[in-house]
């Protein structure tokens, strides 16, 4: 600016202070700086200490636009500060400017004159009175020797004057212990700072205005923090001399407070509210967030509830007070961030963000931060370390980005974009304090961040729920949420989970033990044969059974179904024999496509079981332990879910006519019941199973095939028929061991015939069919035919 360089709105007066907001500090300082350089009773030395961004910058350009020389008419507040100092024409000073960093100790600068300059009080002199008060001090410049009271006497003979200096540590952190540089030595330069400060108490009109971080030079770890700002353990020496003379005479001066930050940045950014349409925009708005907080104490802050908070939502209009809250009281606490520029620089390429996506939002909250914008993203991630790129690609904003998948996966959360604002607000209220002691920021100050007037705050509770509990990088300590670099329990097991696709035996091991305990429930069937390795492990007998194929052998609708292939080895063979009895089994198979969802959902449970196992070694804390346990539930009640879902084909041979070859009819079970309860039911229900068989139906197949050896058969042999031909029905059986003794006996029902399974109670009208030597025997006969009504079955 002194140079004559910078953009309009810091060159033109009339626009710089257009943009201004007068802080009560900044203009307390103005009015003393006048009242110093007019009268001489203001106070001649100010610090500006404050952290990065503090307004100290701007504090000194007001300063030096108010000395220029400028008419103060027409300057927006210069009249009320021209008042309060009890002055009518602004003061024209003598204006020195000293940049520490733009001044070289070991390089003497060459002035257009001709002047050579080597040290801050040459230079001072120069920019004062050119070379004649160059001259005064010249013969202190060639030997780098403090000038003493030749000072007082340059700002008496060309006051009034207003000596800013900025970055004097920067400057002073070069010097050697040895006067060995043309700018002379570190301890020269506290000399001059001594001289420097009395010189400007003691002249008549002389304002001094001093420049310093607002670092620890206490030597704590903490200090340790500040050594971007103050150069290491010689700039926090510098820092702390600088301060201790400078210190002496200076006066009080702070910066500006949040809810002055409301309308700094409101000047900076927007044109001011002149129209009474927009004053009333911004009041109906102010009163709806303030009685959404009202009616709704319970989900959000309690300051919300006062009456104040609708003043301050006026008061930060287009900006949820929330925004400034979160810059100014967390992302200020960062060393790199500059509290006003910082705050500015951010707003800005968020507002030119919002304006190019039309955004038409009432107010914008921190869940408005468009995080996946370059520009934004670039100011919220130069002041944090580089690693934390990846956690906002992955857990909080971006094209793949966990919460976008969420909101497209769950429709109620999905409409209102809960997922991605939820993350959006967790991220600018815990990013910069994850080091601190007490981190993360509550849900109701999330919610606070997130929910507009017409919009459910349980929506954007259970939005954050869902995070908690899918995210890698978001923490929860009860109702505490919070952003780390380093991945949570989740991420550990979703790694696990990954190495279980390297061993699948592990996966098949605990998928069979499920199996085996849902098939403990048999339905109708006598017995079943779970995951069989070969056929040999399913018996050749008469009684009808279910084989549950393995994992390894899915179902689907191709030649090569390798579900198919296996139940046709099986039906074929047992072991090396040929089987005799293939119409007693079926077959249930796992969907090929859903098998892949269960084998997630299997690895996902011993994954979280794996790491409550470890518990110990990795030293989860009790609020992880019981995060493992509760998505060991969530990811066990999935699983045994997604069994059913997964076995869902019932695969059945059968032959239309014994000439015919075998066919395999696949049958989609409902999602209900047992595996083996659901089987049965099916297969009853399309008579591909029967439990009881009517006798006028068995005397069909009797003449159908025949089934008839001459004018009878054995009950036996008909047994094994029904057990060996797939084009007969399937019948249940429950056969007696062999060794049982056989009796004979009549059922008592004159007109029916029927038999208990193995024989041994058959009768039919006008007779009684015996048994003989323990094998029943069925008679035709032309004068009493087979006029039963009901053969049983067991």
């Amino acid at each position: 600016m002194h140079l004559g360089e910078g953009t309009p709105e810091y060159r033109d007066p009339a626009e710089f202070f257009r943009r201004t907001y007068l802080t009560e500090s900044l203009r307390e300082m103005l009015i003393g700086a006048l009242r110093r350089l007019i009268a001489g009773d203001g106070d001649p030395v100010i610090q500006l200490r404050t952290n990065f961004g503090g307004g100290k910058t701007h504090a000194m350009l007001a300063l030096y636009h108010l000395v220029s020389g400028i008419l103060g008419a027409g300057l927006a507040g210069v009249d009320a500060l021209m008042a309060a100092a009890g002055i009518d024409r602004l003061p024209t000073a003598r204006r020195v400017v000293l940049v520490g960093n733009k001044i070289s100790p070991g390089n003497p600068s060459v002035k257009p004159d001709g002047t050579v300059v080597r040290t801050l009080w040459g230079e001072l002199a120069w920019q004062l009175g050119g070379p004649e008060a160059y001259a005064r001090v010249a013969a202190d410049d060639a030997n780098a020797t403090s000038p003493g009271d030749v000072l007082r006497e340059l700002f008496n003979d060309y006051g009034p004057c207003l000596i800013l200096i900025d970055e004097w540590v920067a400057y002073a952190r070069q010097l050697h212990d040895q006067s060995d540089l043309p700018a002379g030595g570190f301890e020269t330069q506290f000399s001059f700072a001594q001289v420097l400060t009395e010189s400007a108490k003691l002249a008549r009109n002389c304002l001094l205005v001093v420049s310093l971080p607002a670092s620890d030079t206490s030597g704590t770890a903490h200090s340790h923090s500040d050594d971007v700002e103050v150069g290491g353990t010689r700039g926090r020496e510098a820092l702390d001399r600088l301060r201790n003379v400078v210190g002496r005479l200076e006066s009080s001066w702070r910066p500006a407070t949040a809810e002055e930050g409301f309308e700094i940045v409101r000047r900076r950014l927007f044109q001011p509210i002149s129209d009474p349409g927009h004053f009333k925009d911004r009041d109906v708005t102010a009163r709806a967030f303030a009685e959404l907080y009202r009616t709704q104490q319970a989900e959000f802050p309690p300051e919300c509830r006062e009456t104040d908070y609708e003043q301050r939502l006026k008061a930060a209009y287009p900006i949820h007070p929330e925004v400034f809250d979160r810059l100014y009281t967390d992302w200020s606490t960062l060393v790199k961030f500059q509290r006003t520029r910082g705050v500015l620089r951010l707003m800005a390429a968020l507002i030119h963000s919002l304006w190019e996506k039309g955004d038409r939002n009432p107010l914008i909250l921190p869940a408005n931060v468009a995080i996946d914008d370059a520009r934004v993203q670039s100011e919220l991630t130069r002041y944090l370390s580089d690693n934390w790129v990846p956690v906002i690609e992955k857990d909080v904003d971006g094209p793949n980005s966990l919460p976008l998948k969420l909101d497209s996966e769950l429709p109620n959360l999905g409409k209102f974009s809960a997922c991605r604002r939820v993350a959006r607000a967790v991220y600018m209220g815990s990013a910069p304090t994850t080091a601190a002691a007490h981190k993360g920021i509550e849900d109701r100050r999330v919610k606070l961040g997130c929910v507009m007037p017409g919009e459910s705050p349980a929506v954007f509770g259970d939005a954050l729920r869902r995070m908690a509990a899918a995210a890698t990088y978001l923490y929860q300590d009860g109702p505490h949420y919070w952003y780390s670099t380093q991945p949570t329990v989740t991420k550990l097991a979703e790694d696990r989970a990954e190495q279980l696709k390297r061993e699948p035996d592990k996966v098949a091991h605990e998928l069979e033990q499920r199996l085996r305990k849902d098939l403990t429930d048999k339905g109708t069937f006598t017995r079943i044969h779970p995951m069989p390795q070969t056929s040999a492990d399913v018996p050749d007998d008469l009684d009808a059974r279910l084989v549950v194929l393995g994992i390894a052998q899915p179902y689907a609708k191709t030649p090569d179904s390798a579900a198919e292939i296996a139940a046709k080895a099986i039906l074929e063979t047992r072991g090396n024999s040929p089987r005799l009895y293939r119409n007693t089994l079926v077959f249930l198979a796992a969907d090929k496509t859903r098998l892949q969802d269960l084998d997630e959902a299997a690895r996902k449970y011993l994954a979280w079981q794996s790491i409550l196992a470890d518990r110990t070694h990795l030293d989860l804390t009790p609020y992880q332990v019981t995060q493992a346990e509760t998505q060991r539930g969530v990811a066990e009640s999935t699983m045994l879910a997604r069994i059913p879902e997964t076995y869902q084909w019932l695969l059945v041979p059968g032959q239309s006519t014994p000439q015919s070859s075998v066919t395999w009819e696949a049958s989609r079970l409902s999602v209900s019941d047992a595996l083996a309860v659901r089987a049965s039911k099916k297969l009853r229900s399309d008579e591909l199973y029967l439990t009881s068989f009517g006798a006028t139906r068995l005397k069909m197949d009797l003449d159908r095939i025949p089934l008839w050896r001459g004018d009878h058969v054995e009950v036996k042999q008909l047994v094994e028929d029904f057990a060996r031909y797939l084009y007969l029905p399937r019948l249940k059986a429950d056969f007696p061991p062999a060794d049982r003794p056989k009796t004979l006996a009549t059922t008592g029902l004159a007109g029916d015939f029927g038999f208990h399974v193995g024989g041994y109670i058959v009768t039919c009208r006008n007779s009684t069919i015996c048994a003989c030597s323990g094998v029943g025997v069925l008679f035709r006969s032309n004068s009493a035919p087979l006029t039963a009504t009901r053969l049983r079955v067991i």
